[in-house]
């Protein structure tokens, strides 16, 4: 499959899954069939956002066509969509791409990257690369996460340790609403190359280990990432909070630096 149909077919499962979600009366139409309330039909959708039904239908079809800028933000208007939701759509469409979906993929960290996680100190720090493998860390985070140095390198990957490893469920405080943001960002940053061969088997063998990544999934949530805090239950420090922040190096987009700064 290649990428602008790897694409097109996400878009449409992206649409078919929120349209199903959208509440009725937040339009002002009434329950249908046994009382229900939450979903609408395709042609509900091409009459809120004045797009025809065949041309909505193709895109949910994922078929092979150019969605205009207005169209597609019709579209997200009509499905409530935030605007993380508006920036996926659009990524998927081919009308804004973000820097880091173009960025090249590879599994290779500059040397520089691993220096400054190292001159960050006893603030928690690590880099992943495009697929969110996790390429290095400095002392703090392994402190924080001492699993990370003893994970097999080809299974250190963020978003798996984090619905696959028992020690991280313990460690984050907020685990239930901390993994699905992690999932709605990874698919949200991943969102041009879900067709790639490597990424859709890392995608299938989760959602074999994980229920509650296999549930996320199916619902197509997508976030965008934002600064804030987090708390940590650290077995022998107890409960530790930090500010999240990311960083992208402008000669290393591929590559996102995670680092946590103490609150006051």
């Amino acid at each position: 499959m290649s990428q602008r149909t790897g694409r097109r077919a996400e878009l449409g499962a992206f649409l078919r899954a929120r349209r199903e979600q959208v509440v009725r009366s937040d339009h002002g139409l009434p329950p249908v069939g046994r009382g229900r309330t939450v979903g609408l039909r395709r042609e509900e959708v091409s009459y809120l956002s004045g797009v025809s039904v065949t041309w909505y239908t193709w895109l949910e079809q994922g078929r092979d066509i150019n969605p205009s800028a207005q169209v597609v933000d019709a579209v997200a208007r009509v499905l409530g969509l935030d605007d993380a939701g508006r920036r996926y759509v659009r990524s998927l469409a081919g009308l804004a791409p973000g820097t880091h979906l173009d960025a090249p993929v590879t599994d290779e960290m500059p040397a520089h990257v691993q220096h400054l996680l190292d001159a960050l100190g006893d603030n928690p720090a690590f880099a992943l690369t495009p697929n969110w493998r996790i390429a290095g860390w400095n002392g703090a985070y392994e402190r924080l996460y001492p699993n990370v140095a003893r994970v097999p390198a080809q299974e250190r990957n963020l978003l798996r340790v984090v619905f696959t490893d028992p020690a991280v469920r313990e460690l984050l405080a907020d685990w239930p609403e901390t993994s699905q943001r992690f999932l709605g960002e990874f698919r949200s940053e991943t969102a041009a190359r879900l067709a790639d061969p490597e990424l859709a088997a890392f995608v299938a063998q989760l959602r074999a280990e994980s229920a509650e990544f296999r549930a996320g999934w199916a619902r197509h949530d997508v976030r965008g990432f934002t600064s804030r805090e987090r708390v940590f239950n650290h077995p022998e420090a107890g409960l530790v909070r930090y500010e999240h922040h990311q960083l992208r190096p402008s000669d290393a987009p591929g590559v996102q630096i995670v680092a946590y700064t103490p609150v006051s």
